[in-house]
């Protein structure tokens, strides 16, 4: 995974089918600086696009790249400056354990 890859912090893999309609996962990951957060983003939009030919559905970001979002539609990506991430704990809004193993969640949807 290129989240991985590029050393991102605390990656988490949600699944929020059941709890709303927006996607059916979420991504979200940090970064340590601003400067690494842009780096995630572009290395994100670029990987997908290149290995997939998918180009996210809308990408919102502020000026400082505290809180980058790419949407493509069933999965979400939400990186964060590591401090804006603690701060909204976006983890928590979705009430519970949601986190699942990516490895596992692609093995069962083959089946």
């Amino acid at each position: 995974m290129v989240l991985e890859d590029k050393k991102a912090l605390d990656i988490e893999v949600l699944k929020v089918a059941e709890k709303t309609m927006l996607a059916e996962y979420f991504i979200i990951a940090s970064g340590s600086s601003n400067t690494q957060v842009k780096a995630l983003v572009d290395d994100v939009l670029f990987e997908i696009s290149e290995k997939y030919n998918i180009k996210p559905h809308q990408v919102e970001n502020d000026s400082g790249n505290r809180w980058n979002v790419l949407d493509y539609r069933d999965i979400v990506v939400h990186i964060f400056y590591h401090e804006e991430r603690e701060f909204y704990q976006l983890e928590k809004l979705w009430h519970g354990p949601l986190s699942v193993d990516v490895v596992d969640e692609i093995n069962n949807s083959n089946k």
